[in-house]
């Protein structure tokens, strides 16, 4: 077989601002999972909350030790990209860069920054709202990187593995003492009368951008905002779940499934307030 390798489902990838396909296997990023990523939806050839995920992406980099990418290069070659598609998702990955076979990264170091366009995503299997169920995988703690989209997401794919029923749309995920943290890709919020909660994700998750935004919107909207640990309970009482993520957005949940016990949160008035209010951006 000869000529350029297909990439299943990208349009277009580029790798330090370049065309190619192909990655330095000393890479710190494939060898170790190195780094970080952002998943970003781009609308009307522009990308949404560009500003929310370079902001994390620079914090992340900071917080792993390593010098970001120039952001006045990362902006253009974003833009660059956006412009290519209409609707779509575009990941930006960035790694530590090129290192010898060793944990100890060298001293000298510039980040590799990989770029991939690719379709928008298929519509939500519901309009109401989506199915979603309790994982059996569990997220293990860690402070140091609470919080960090990093390239380490095993404990997500082990999640995601763990059903294949077209019904179900989004797995939570637990941490070892049976705290709620997040969805296998999404983050979670739950409504109680006008208090609005959402876990606290100080020992593990990841701070996704959607869910920063959701944070902003809360006052807006007349309610309470709670940060906290959260239980299994605390979503089958609530008055509305849903959940966010930046290429998905606002998704609004109407089954819940804790394994034979079907719960269906009767509202999904401020899930739908929220998507319109995204839907202006």
């Amino acid at each position: 077989m000869t000529g350029r390798p297909k990439t299943a489902g990208l349009e277009r990838v580029w790798i330090n601002g370049r065309r190619a396909h192909h990655l330095d296997v000393r890479d710190r990023g494939f060898a170790y999972g190195d780094g970080l990523f952002e998943t970003m939806r781009v609308r009307a050839h522009t990308l949404r909350l560009l500003e929310l995920h370079l902001q994390r992406l620079a914090h992340g980099c900071r917080r792993l030790g390593f010098t970001a990418p120039d952001s006045r290069t990362l902006r253009r070659e974003i833009a660059a990209a956006a412009a290519l598609r209409a609707d779509g998702v575009l990941k930006l990955i960035v790694s530590r860069g090129l290192g010898a076979r060793a944990y100890r990264p060298p001293v000298d170091v510039t980040a590799t920054r990989v770029l991939m366009l690719g379709a928008a995503p298929a519509p939500l299997p519901e309009a109401r709202g989506v199915a979603l169920r309790v994982c059996r995988t569990r997220l293990g703690a860690n402070p140091r990187l609470a919080g960090l989209k990093t390239l380490n997401r095993l404990e997500s794919v082990l999640a995601r593995m763990e059903w294949r029923d077209p019904r179900i749309w989004e797995g939570l995920m637990l941490d070892a003492e049976g705290h709620v943290v997040c969805g296998t890709m999404t983050n979670v919020f739950v409504r109680r009368a006008r208090t609005l909660q959402t876990p606290l994700l100080d020992r593990c998750g990841v701070a996704g951008v959607m869910r920063r935004w959701v944070l902003s919107q809360a006052a807006g909207l007349h309610l309470k905002l709670l940060e906290a640990r959260m239980r299994l309970t605390d979503l089958a009482e609530a008055d509305e779940v849903f959940l966010t993520n930046a290429v998905a957005g606002i998704v609004p949940v109407a089954v819940l499934r804790i394994g034979p016990r079907r719960v269906r949160p009767p509202s999904n008035d401020v899930a739908l307030r929220l998507r319109e209010s995204l839907a202006l951006i």
